[in-house]
């Protein structure tokens, strides 16, 4: 029975990734802050729980562990422009720092969930060999920590780089701050869609149950296609300009509730707009 040490386990993807690894039946050593409790992970006997800053991780956490999947971050824009010293700190230096201690430890495998963000601003639909081009601090954190941890790859631990489109759906602990999340929560709960302007953005999603599947097929699947690449993470149907995504979810939610949405226009316009190609997945 492999160990799995997870990051960020308490988060958003983690509480939905635990319990699949469980589920499949790896052992699993769930490292989180837990600010928002540990509830959100059900009790199993093959789960350990470590309350832990990701920044002062050393070798004894990573002891016996086969597989790392560094889920930990502070995970959107707006933070980050607040945070810079806490996302350069956590986001970059936490995980350059973790792979390091998986490789020093034994682990085979280490997964870097990264974002498909780094991309910035693209003309054309993207794939994983075209130019990034990172427009905020969050973009730039991850792909510093991308080339960091690309370069600690052999023949005897396997780096893969996941660039995960805009995550979308239910977790046990809930985002509302990710765009279609975002968008269903407001035409529930006042009748108003939130919608950044100017909506000609275009925007990659990729549901919760996809993204956490390609976490666990990355860890059996031939590390021939896998060591030391990066993945788009996502669907080529999941490619959406904003407004017509917008659009389409108020018209969803007209058709459950019977109530009309109003589009509620905020913020700058938006100067992230970027399509992904998916083929290489």
């Amino acid at each position: 029975m492999d160990t799995v040490l997870v990051t960020g386990a308490g988060g958003y993807i983690g509480s939905i990734l635990v319990g699949k690894l469980l589920g499949a039946g790896y052992r699993v050593k769930a490292v989180d802050r837990y600010f928002f409790g540990d509830d959100k992970l059900q009790q199993h006997k093959n789960l350990e729980i470590i309350k832990e800053d990701s920044r002062k991780l050393n070798g004894k956490h990573f002891e016996n562990v086969h597989h790392v999947i560094d889920l930990v971050a502070l995970s959107n824009d707006p933070s980050a422009e607040l945070f810079h010293e806490h996302t350069w700190g956590i986001n970059y230096l936490s995980r350059v720092s973790s792979a390091r201690l998986a490789r020093e430890s034994g682990a085979r495998r280490y997964i870097l969930p990264s974002s498909a963000s780094i991309y910035g601003y693209q003309d054309e639909i993207v794939d994983e060999t075209s130019p990034t081009n990172p427009l905020t601090v969050y973009a730039h954190a991850n792909e510093k920590t991308e080339q960091e941890v690309l370069a600690l790859a052999g023949s005897d631990f396997v780096v893969t780089v996941m660039r995960q489109a805009t995550v979308f759906g239910y977790s046990p602990r809930m985002r509302f701050d990710l765009a279609i999340n975002g968008m269903t929560y407001g035409c529930w709960a006042t009748g108003k869609l939130p919608l950044m302007r100017d909506g000609s953005q275009y925007r990659p999603m990729v549901h919760i149950q996809d993204t956490t599947d390609v976490m666990l097929l990355l860890l059996t699947c031939d590390t021939g296609f896998t060591n030391g690449e990066i993945f788009n993470v996502g669907g080529d149907d999941g490619n959406f300009r904003i407004e017509d995504l917008a659009r389409r979810v108020a018209e969803a939610s007209r058709q459950i509730t019977g109530r009309e949405v109003e589009i509620e226009w905020y913020g700058d316009p938006d100067k992230r707009s970027y399509r992904l190609s998916f083929k290489k997945i």
